[in-house]
């Protein structure tokens, strides 16, 4: 297996509460570890314009599956934390970094 970094990028098409957004990081904290503190990567990114990316580290057998596992932890921790689907439109997952044992 192998640890990937992936960037979950996305749009809050309403105002998100600091509240949430403390929720949010909570709920994905353990998804952002050793690979990530080391290389100072931030989980959560807002910006003023509403959009924002979230950084985690997933195990898979490659860049698809973690693609997809990343793209899951994201959606599950945005209705744990009730915010609506329809108020963060989620884009297409990037790899940002790849940690192997290989």
């Amino acid at each position: 297996m192998t640890t990937f970094v992936i960037t979950v990028p996305g749009t809050f098409t309403s105002a998100i509460a600091d509240s949430e957004r403390a929720a949010l990081e909570q709920t994905l904290a353990p998804q952002h570890t050793d690979v990530s503190e080391t290389e100072g990567v931030n989980l959560l990114t807002l910006n003023e314009d509403g959009t924002f990316a979230i950084r985690l580290e997933v195990e898979a057998a490659d860049r698809y599956e973690a693609k997809l596992d990343a793209t899951r932890l994201v959606s599950a921790a945005l209705r744990e934390v009730g915010i609506a689907e329809a108020d963060a439109a989620l884009a297409q997952p990037v790899v940002t970094g790849i940690d192997s044992d290989l």
